[in-house]
């Protein structure tokens, strides 16, 4: 659960016994019972989580006791249990699951939680006793990890304004509520759009398409109530392959327009306003923290520190990314002349262009491989490298409650057999799911009062296979699924003692290591040829194939970093530059977008409007920069099973478990990279793995 989550207790009526978010769950690993769970059961048991929380804060402060650091900061450990555990359940399913109820309650709950933590965060007795031990913090004889505890509690509260006068303060608690309600806003917003629009397809609209994809479109249609059609709706998961491969230029362009337009349509989902209203407030609070920009106030808590140091990263590049993509923009327009195309080529015409350029160049498209990427054979990948790698094993329950029945369950175990965590696999598109791929925990491992194993989420947007058929990946979607289990095993793999350091909760530029390290092992032969296998004859991937699939790799990976990295440049501009220099926000993404030379025939990744990461919370602001900083870490450091010429090196492996996903938040991440590799990461090494340093025919 984030810091900025929170409200004061009010008048409530007495709480149902009945409640299951209020009782110990009588369930597997005391997981939570979530057919018992109803919509309006949240806001009673946030009430009372938040009062008991209060009430744990308030004995904390009037402890007339010296400030120690039991009395202080493992109290503060322990307390919000309850909170965090009915907002673990409450945000999993308004993501994953939700519906009008959740979303309804979801506007109420953001503001309560901004307005319980407020008076937490920014309370000057406790934040007086907090700094009180920090100040002294070399004479208390401190553990490492207790050591970087306290460190990073100063912190927490330093930056939330603890230490503003009263009229700040209560400006501050302003700003807070208003951007929780704000963020909640945006988000609605987009699901709202993405849930209203489809295209129906003919039989004759699916030329050209896979037969797994016409699948996949027939049961959206059936999610949605049109047994018997077919549609594409605006998952990413449908949005691209369908780019790449349907030889209708008139309905790619449809699609791709309404795909970037989400959020920015002038309707009731319209995020434009709301944006200007989120960085007009974001850059006040920084000010009243004595930061000339929130880019400035967030990035000094980050492994950069600076803007100057993430534009330098971007910059660095951005130019030889441009560059390749303006080669292969020449070439995309020179096979449209060659089929006789009298059109200029178009940001809807690249990727079905660039996957006729990579049968010509590398003999390969991705419909070629599909077949070969079942989802339950990728699973079983995933699985399989982290048992070679950790020593885990994972074992299905059918006995544990979930919330979908297409979600799975498995136990994890330890090398010893020792129960180590519970994981969920949450995998197919649905309309009631918000866009996009994440991890997320329902409980967090820690040792503060007895040992506690995570329970961690994995949730992605597939799509689902029709007619029994199975679900079949592109190489991105087999990628993203290695992401975010990679994601999943720094939450299964912690091993900390306090719980705010457990597992992800590491800076924003250091969290993305172990998802995109991950990425590599999907992608080894030896992996593929293992479980690479047809869906209908289980033959496996032919080596004629791996080989033109790892040639094709660096393919088109000019366009990759040039749609990533003008979207991170712009998160950084909207939080760097003045607040009214964005007042018009397309004004801004045009004028920006000029000035770095943005080819015109590719979009940003995330165009404003439907810029999630940045804008329906503020984890990601001024920190989209992230996925690139540690993909220079994460680069490096696969360096070192190759130079151990073992990509499953035990002793390697040890250093990455040990340093890198046990470890959380413990250490100072630049330590903890430095122990597991022997050095600072090798810049370079980013642009080698994307090809970059290349000549143009190498690509």
């Amino acid at each position: 659960m984030s810091e900025t989550q929170q409200n004061h207790p009010q008048n409530h009526a007495p709480l149902s016994a009945a409640n299951p978010l209020l009782k110990p769950w009588q369930t597997p690993f005391e997981t939570p019972p979530f057919a018992e769970i109803a919509p309006d059961q949240f806001l009673p048991a946030f009430e009372q989580a938040f009062a008991d929380h209060s009430a744990e804060i308030s004995a904390i402060t009037h402890d007339p006791a010296q400030a120690d650091f039991d009395n202080t900061i493992t109290a503060l450990e322990r307390s919000g249990k309850l909170l965090s555990k009915v907002a673990s359940v409450f945000y999993a399913l308004v993501s994953a699951h939700s519906n009008p109820a959740l979303l309804e309650a979801d506007k109420e709950v953001s503001l309560r939680i901004a307005r319980h933590w407020n008076p937490i965060m920014m309370n000057a007795v406790l934040f007086g006793r907090i700094a009180q031990l920090h100040e002294n913090r070399a004479a208390l004889g401190l553990s490492g990890e207790q050591l970087r505890l306290l460190e990073r509690t100063y912190t927490r509260f330093h930056r939330a304004g603890a230490g503003l006068d009263e009229a700040a303060k209560a400006r501050m608690a302003e700003i807070n509520e208003r951007l929780a309600h704000l963020g909640t806003t945006f988000s609605h917003h987009l699901l709202g759009d993405e849930q209203e629009w489809f295209m129906e397809l003919t039989e004759a609209d699916c030329e050209g398409l896979s037969d797994s994809f016409v699948a996949a479109a027939k049961a959206a249609a059936e999610e949605r109530g049109l047994a018997g059609k077919a549609i594409v709706t605006l998952s990413r998961s449908f949005v691209e392959p369908f780019l790449k491969t349907s030889p209708r230029r008139d309905l790619r362009e449809k699609l791709y327009k309404a795909f970037i337009a989400r959020g920015d349509n002038g309707n009731d989902n319209d995020n434009t306003a709301t944006i200007v209203e989120i960085l007009a407030l974001r850059e006040e609070s920084a000010k009243l923290l004595g930061y000339p920009t929130f880019a400035a106030y967030r990035l000094e808590d980050s492994m950069a520190k600076t803007p100057e140091a993430v534009r330098g990263l971007l910059e660095r590049v951005w130019k030889p990314a441009r560059e390749r993509t303006l080669r292969d923009r020449d070439a995309l327009q020179g096979l449209i002349v060659k089929e006789g195309g009298n059109f200029a080529l178009a940001p809807w015409d690249w990727r079905y262009y660039a996957e006729k350029l990579r049968q010509v160049r590398a003999n390969f498209d991705d419909a070629a491989i599909k077949p070969y990427l079942s989802l339950d054979h990728m699973i079983e990948a995933a699985f399989d490298c982290a048992t070679r790698l950790f020593g885990l094993s994972f074992v299905e329950r059918k006995d544990v409650p979930v919330w979908h029945p297409d979600v799975r369950v498995w136990e994890v175990r330890d090398r010893d057999g020792k129960h180590q965590a519970l994981f969920y696999g949450d995998y197919f598109a649905r309309p009631s799911k918000r866009s996009g791929a994440w991890m997320t925990s329902l409980r967090d491992q820690q040792k503060l009062d007895g040992e506690v194993a995570p329970v961690i989420l994995n949730v992605c947007n597939f799509s689902k296979g029709a007619d029994g058929e199975p679900s079949l990946l592109s190489p991105d979607d087999a990628r993203t699924l290695f992401h975010e289990f990679g994601h999943g095993l720094h939450g299964m793999l912690s091993d900390v003692f306090y719980p705010s350091l457990s597992g992800t909760s590491v800076f924003t530029d250091f969290v993305e290591l172990p998802s995109q390290l991950y990425e590599h092992w999907q992608e080894q032969p030896q992996v593929l040829r293992q479980f690479a296998r047809h869906y209908q004859t289980g033959e496996p991937l032919p080596d004629d194939l791996l080989r033109r699939f790892i040639a094709a790799r660096k393919f088109n990976q000019g366009f990759a970093t040039v749609e990533f990295v003008a979207s991170a440049l712009l998160d950084l501009e909207f939080h760097t530059q003045p607040a009214s220099a964005s007042a018009d926000v397309r004004a801004f993404e045009r004028r920006e977008l000029e000035k770095i030379g943005m080819p015109a025939e590719i979009s940003m990744r995330h165009r404003p409007q439907q810029f999630g990461h940045i804008f329906s919370g503020d984890h990601y602001a001024s920190g989209y920069y992230s996925y690139m900083w540690s993909e220079v870490m994460d680069a490096d450091a696969f360096g070192a099973f190759e130079e151990a010429g073992n990509i499953f090196d035990p002793a390697v492996a040890k250093r990455l478990h040990d340093d890198i996903y046990a470890s959380g938040g413990s250490r100072d991440p630049e330590d903890a990279y430095i122990a597991f590799r022997g050095r600072e990461p090798e810049p370079d090494a980013l642009l080698r793995r994307r090809g970059l340093l290349e000549t143009p025919e190498a690509a």
